[in-house]
C-alpha cells in the first residue's frame, strides 16, 4: 500500500524532531473555509502553488490572504515565463488535487520558494494532502525542516 502524503508530511517532521499539531475537520476547498474551520487568521495559511517557471516546475508558498504576483516572481528568478501548473500537471507531480498540497516542495522533488511575508506569522497552517486534515507548525520549524528559498512573490494582502 502506498504511503499517503499526510504520512509523508508526518515522517518528514518527525525525522527532524519538529513539533507540529494535526487537526481533522470537515473537508474545506478554499483558504477562507480552511481558516474558518481551523479558527485561525487567513494570513497564517500557507498556500502552496505549483507553477512552471520557464521550463521547470517549482512550488511557491504564500500567505493565504495574498496572490502570486507573476511579475515579481519572474523578476526574482530572472525567468521569462511563469504559469500555474494545470490540474493534470499538479496531479502528475504531487498525486494531489489543488487545495490539498502541503507547502513542502521537497516531498515532490520541487524547489520551494517561500514569500517572506509568510514569516510575519509565528505559526503557519496548511492542508496536509487531504482536504480534511490540517497541520499547524511554527514558521521557524517549517523553515528549519523545509529550508525554502525566500523572496517577494506576492502583492499586498487581499
Amino acid at each position: 500500500m502506498a504511503v499517503s502524503v499526510f504520512d509523508r508530511v508526518c515522517q518528514l517532521f518527525d525525522s527532524h524532531g519538529a513539533e507540529y499539531e494535526v487537526t481533522r475537520h470537515r473537508p474545506v476547498y478554499t483558504s477562507a473555509e480552511a481558516a474558518e474551520v481551523r479558527g485561525t487568521s487567513l494570513a497564517s495559511g500557507a498556500k502552496a502553488l505549483v507553477c512552471k517557471l520557464d521550463n521547470d516546475f517549482v512550488m511557491y508558498v504564500l500567505p493565504a490572504d495574498r496572490k502570486l504576483d507573476s511579475r515579481l516572481a519572474r523578476s526574482d528568478s530572472g525567468a521569462r515565463r511563469l504559469r500555474f501548473a494545470t490540474k493534470e500537471e499538479v496531479l502528475s507531480l504531487t498525486g494531489l488535487e489543488p487545495g490539498s498540497i502541503p507547502p513542502l516542495g521537497s516531498l515532490f522533488h520541487l524547489p520551494t520558494l517561500c514569500d517572506q511575508a509568510l514569516g510575519d506569522e509565528a505559526s503557519i497552517n496548511f492542508n496536509a494532502g487531504d482536504h480534511a486534515i490540517s497541520v499547524r507548525i511554527a514558521f521557524a520549524e517549517y523553515c528549519r525542516v523545509e529550508q525554502p528559498s525566500f523572496g517577494v512573490f506576492s502583492g499586498p494582502p487581499q
